[in-house]
């Protein structure tokens, strides 16, 4: 099953780089920017960050919360974090759980061989835990204008 445009968002609970809980009810009442990355320290990976990272501030003066999740450890977020001074939380879904809630976690194919890992996708979701828009062809360094506009 595939969520859409108007499904509620699963309700997620993750672990951050510093090993505290995150789930889907700390934003409620908030509209918040859930965007699914392959992984730390890869060049899209790091321009689609650095590019939310850039634009925060006008997020949050926009009403928007930012949060992170890929399948990497709370250690390589924490370091990731820490090299490109991101100011908002990154979830570290090691067993892919939360990739599964929100159907990120497909069969890839590169260089002929399959295997399992992360379709970047966003997920724009209200303050009533409603999906607003779902955004799958991801202009990783200028991604902050495709949610906002």
């Amino acid at each position: 099953m595939s969520l859409k445009i108007g499904d509620k968002a699963p309700d997620f609970k993750g672990i951050n780089q510093d090993g505290e809980p995150i789930k889907l009810e700390d934003f409620s009442g908030k509209k918040l920017v859930l965007y699914f990355y392959p992984k730390d320290n890869t060049p899209g990976c790091t321009a689609q960050s650095c590019n939310l990272r850039d634009n925060y501030q006008h997020m949050l003066k926009s009403g928007y919360e930012v949060v992170g999740i890929s399948s990497d450890s709370e250690k390589k977020h924490k370091n990731f974090i820490k090299k490109y001074d991101l100011p908002f939380p990154l979830i570290a879904d090691t067993d892919v759980k939360i990739h599964e809630q929100f159907g990120t976690w497909k069969e890839k194919t590169l260089f002929g061989r399959k295997y399992m890992g992360t379709i970047r996708t966003t997920f724009v979701i209200n303050e009533q835990g409603i999906i607003e828009e779902i955004i799958s062809k991801v202009k990783t360094a200028d991604h902050t204008a495709q949610i906002l506009n």
